[in-house]
């Protein structure tokens, strides 16, 4: 048997698809109506008249006949003269539109249709006005409409002036588009005058060739190699590149993905039957009961107001003068007992006010659904580089953070009550605020099952490693690599900010755009990494020290870099929350967990083993907790934004991360083994077949990453090939041929 809910899903449907049939059988008949009405006019002028409006005596010329004769009447002849063919074009949008075969505007259509529809009707009633086709149609071809408005500009501004007028009003309608459209071909064209020979498919971050202009160049700083990439690594140098017109030739990182289209609304559940108000009986029930309850122990109050939430209601309470709070707190457990609540908690004072709280579940929780606050305008208008909408507060407000300012995030809490539920949501309001090219995601999944979901993102937004066999690391090896590689990642971008001149990620960028950094000499855009851990308890118990290690690290300076973190945990135990973790994760968010000693090593308060489950959660980002409903997204909701993301065309493969392998692991173990690299050989014979004792080259050639391609670099110098270090200079090389090499290897 189907549910009430998928019945009512299929009724829905039904009205929509029968509708927009109806929306377009009613826009092909006033196209009808409308071009007969060109021709047969004048015939069917004697129908209009009021005697014969519902039995006329003759048939009616015109193709849509009787009916269709009086609609084209009104739209051509009374108001907007052959402008009025737009409406039949608005009608098959609107039935587009129902039935989903391509996303339409609805609303921003209506109100440009509405707008062109009269414009037109006026220019064309000023242009014909001075033709003998001012008769047409009975008022000309702008209509009565047209015909009106004309005649009152002319005698406010004359015949001169509202032609002015009506040009300016008319022309400002195509004129963004022409001025982009021109801005794009000048672009086109100098890209295609400097262009270099080049077939390679574009790859992450990465600038096309074809848009840089070396020959304008400042002197070159020369700066060690980019470490962080597994693809071809050239040597920086600073560069302001300007174009043939004196302007800079700015850099859109979205121009490889420029037609790709954020997840919709309606891919999500509005929940309507799930979401309930609290009662006004069951608040001053409440309200009675707690006076009543500090009544009986002598505590005086002045006045007490209600705010009720979607979980929890917040009772806020004026004390009377001369009580003290700590008489109202040590009261908690009798106020309890008194309203026979689920979960209460007491606030005492409440910050920034005069007055004290209690927070009291309601009889009935209401539901958050996540389409509701993706909707609101404070996260569609949040202007934060990474914003993550949680759910709503206890005063229905909703709470938007900055995840680049928190800048890692802690989640932990008890088995099923919601830790999932808010990765799903951290995740959602990222893809449904960010591009591709600004944000890049590592998901590691032990428990193998929760982010399995987002595989299909691959070619869009996941990063991993450039051997792996999965998006969604799963493997706790291949964690410890993956950590590593995002250390050395974090590595290179402050090397590549320190000789840039920049602090942070934005900066940077910034920079890159406007192409004061050369993207041919090793800089690129550098896109936002967010690494997210679903079972971190699993990998402690594992792997120890090999994933607290590095994770320290990029919770210490990743911040600058771009790259934040988001673990959770269900074992909210101090073995696992180390105290490095909670120095490192000042951002945390609490669910309902068993004991007040597992609430502390969380968020430092025992408050969270009062929670009612189900979502209810507190969040500290900052010096306040805040209790906050978290927003509901289920698996199916998940599925359709996945999809709808992953079937857009996507770059060739998912962000490939500095390579990490065994041997640098033990090399960063054992560092005085004395072993020679693998590729030592083929690392000499390169650089000698270049003439170039450069480390970039070795990263380029062989894509490693900086920490290998220099411990190679190094041997090479001990065993007499290359000089020492020069700076930011390539080494010396010692070694003019290849037949002096082999001697040297043979050795």
């Amino acid at each position: 048997m189907a549910s009430d809910k998928e019945k009512k899903n299929r009724i829905r449907d039904n009205i929509r698809i029968i509708s927009g049939w109806l929306f377009l059988a009613l826009g092909a008949f006033l196209l009808v109506a409308f071009v007969s009405y060109l021709f047969n006019w004048t015939v069917d002028q004697s129908l209009l008249s009021g005697d014969s409006l519902f039995m006329p005596e003759d048939s009616a010329a015109n193709s849509g006949g009787f009916i269709g004769n009086r609609w084209a009447d009104l739209f051509i002849g009374k108001l907007f003269g052959l402008s009025a063919f737009i409406l039949p074009f608005f009608c098959l949008a609107v039935s587009v539109f129902l039935l989903k075969i391509r996303s339409v505007r609805i609303i921003p259509l209506f109100f440009a249709t509405a707008f062109l529809c009269i414009i037109l009707s006026i220019a064309l009633g000023y242009i014909f006005s001075f033709t003998d086709l001012r008769y047409v149609f009975g008022a000309g071809v702008g209509g009565t409409y047209g015909y009106r408005v004309n005649e009152w500009l002319m005698g406010m501004l004359g015949t001169v002036g509202a032609g002015v007028v009506i040009f300016f009003v008319l022309t400002a309608i195509p004129l963004p588009l022409v001025y982009r459209w021109i801005r794009k071909r000048k672009e086109r064209r100098l890209e295609a005058a400097l262009a270099e020979p080049a077939g390679t498919e574009p790859e992450h971050g990465i600038a096309p060739e074809s848009i840089v202009e070396p020959a304008l160049k400042k002197a070159p700083i020369e700066i060690p190699p980019d470490p962080a990439l597994h693809r071809p690594v050239f040597e920086v140098e600073k560069t302001e590149e300007i174009s043939t017109s004196g302007k800079m030739v700015f850099y859109d990182p979205k121009q490889d993905l420029s037609h790709y289209k954020k997840p919709t609304l309606d891919l999500l559940e509005d929940y309507k039957n799930r979401i309930t108000e609290v009662p006004q009986e069951e608040l001053e029930r409440n309200n009675q009961k707690i006076v009543e309850c500090l009544r009986t122990f002598d505590i005086q109050i002045e006045k007490i107001v209600a705010t009720p939430g979607p979980t929890v209601t917040l009772y806020k309470i004026v004390l009377s003068p001369g009580i003290r709070i700590s008489q109202f707190t040590r009261l908690e457990d009798d106020i309890m007992l008194s309203l026979a609540a689920r979960g209460m908690r007491v606030i005492a004072p409440i910050p920034g006010t005069n007055m004290v709280g209690i927070e009291v579940a309601n009889d009935k929780p209401s539901l958050v659904p996540m389409k509701s606050v993706l909707d609101s305008t404070k996260f569609k208008e949040s202007k934060d580089d990474l914003p993550i909408v949680l759910g709503k507060s206890i005063s229905n407000e909703i709470v938007v953070l900055d995840l680049a300012r928190l800048p890692h995030l802690l989640v932990a809490g008890a088995t099923g009550q919601g830790k999932s539920v808010a990765l799903n949501a951290i995740l959602t309001s990222l893809l449904y605020k960010m591009h591709p090219a600004y944000l890049k995601l590592v998901l590691v999944d032990p428990k193998r099952v929760e982010l399995n979901l987002y595989s299909k993102l691959e070619n869009h937004f996941l990063a991993r490693l450039p051997d792996a066999d999965s998006s969604i690391i799963i493997d706790t090896k291949k964690v410890v690599y993956t950590l590593n590689s995002l250390c050395i990642e974090m590595d290179n971008r402050l090397e590549l900010y320190n000789h840039a001149g920049v602090r942070n990620i934005k900066e940077y960028n910034t920079k890159f755009q406007e192409r004061i950094l050369n993207p041919l000499k090793g800089h690129r855009f550098m896109p936002f990494i967010v690494l997210i851990i679903d079972e971190f308890a699993d990998l402690i118990m594992t792997a120890g020290r090999d994933v607290e290690g590095p994770l320290t690290r990029l919770a210490q300076m990743g911040r600058a870099t771009g790259i934040h973190l988001v673990i959770a945990t269900q074992r909210p135990t101090t073995n696992i929350i180390t105290g490095t973790i909670k120095a490192n994760f000042p951002a945390r968010m609490a669910f309902r967990v068993a004991s007040k000693i597992d609430s502390r090593t969380i968020i430092d308060v025992s408050e969270a083993s009062q929670l009612v489950g189900r979502g209810d959660m507190l969040i500290s980002a900052g010096t306040d907790l805040q209790r906050v409903q978290c927003a509901f997204i289920d698996t199916p909701e998940v599925e359709r934004m996945v999809d709808f993301i992953g079937n857009q065309p996507g770059y060739s493969g998912p962000f490939e991360l500095p390579e990490y392998s065994e041997t640098e692991r033990q090399d960063a173990i054992y560092p005085s083994s004395g072993q020679r690299d693998e590729l030592f050989e083929e690392a000499a014979r390169l650089l000698v077949q270049n003439g170039e004792g450069s480390t970039s080259l070795l990263q380029r050639r062989f894509h490693l990453g900086y920490n290998r391609a220099g411990r190679i670099m190094d041997q090479l110098e001990q065993a007499g090939i290359v000089g020492p270090p020069r700076g930011s200079n390539p080494r010396e090389l010692l070694v003019s041929s290849l037949d002096m090499l082999e001697d040297i290897l043979s050795k």
